[in-house]
């Protein structure tokens, strides 16, 4: 349990300070989250540490059940109504916040800053690795109920990373860094040049022309 929590303060340890360095253009560029800039994919990271119960509860009643559309609107409006500056703060202040997503304790708190962390320093094209102490956590926990959540599709591939001895599935070999390939398990298509094999096409952005 120390591991864990001291893996997830490092975790939103460096976010804070990497989002303290981002130039101000860099907030309204998009993430890897579609439809999501910088500045609403911060506001979804700290809405846990903003958003009490009660107002959970009737966001969720307002949103028919359905948590992403709270998120997002809950991402859209906190992006409004709060400063790059107060976001960054926001997560800086909530360092030791012992908050975890239901019923996937802090290995999901974990996961839930490393990939959305990732989401914003690929899209930006900031080459940060993160330590891998924290991607073994997030993999060895990484379960079948969660990869279909994400929907993802990797029937005959196999992942292999090229940094940690891990590999997920058969078939055809998909390479790259173990945290690329958690991005592909979370259903991301990332920049060209991440990953590669005859798989990687169907999991990465067609090049701008």
């Amino acid at each position: 349990m120390t591991d864990i929590r001291a893996a997830v303060a490092g975790e939103r340890t460096d976010l804070a300070a990497l989002l303290t360095t981002l130039p101000a253009e860099d907030w309204d560029k998009p993430t890897l989250c579609e439809g999501w800039r910088v500045r609403e994919l911060v506001a979804h990271i700290t809405m846990p540490y903003r958003l009490s119960m009660p107002r959970f509860l009737l966001g969720m009643i307002k949103a028919r059940g359905n948590f992403d559309r709270l998120a997002d609107r809950q991402a859209r409006r906190d992006a409004t109504e709060l400063s790059a500056s107060e976001l960054t703060e926001c997560l800086r202040q909530n360092i030791n916040h012992p908050w975890k997503p239901p019923g996937g304790g802090y290995e999901g708190a974990l996961s839930h800053d490393v990939i959305h962390g990732l989401d914003i320093t690929v899209a930006l094209g900031i080459d940060r690795q993160v330590p891998a102490d924290r991607l073994r956590h997030i993999l060895a926990d990484m379960k079948p109920r969660q990869l279909k959540y994400f929907g993802v599709d990797l029937t005959g591939i196999q992942l292999r990373a090229t940094d940690l001895d891990w590999t997920h599935g058969t078939g055809e070999v998909l390479s790259g860094k173990a945290q690329d390939l958690l991005l592909v398990l979370c259903g991301r298509i990332l920049p060209a040049g991440h990953l590669t094999g005859d798989p990687a096409t169907r999991f990465t952005k067609e090049p701008v022309r």
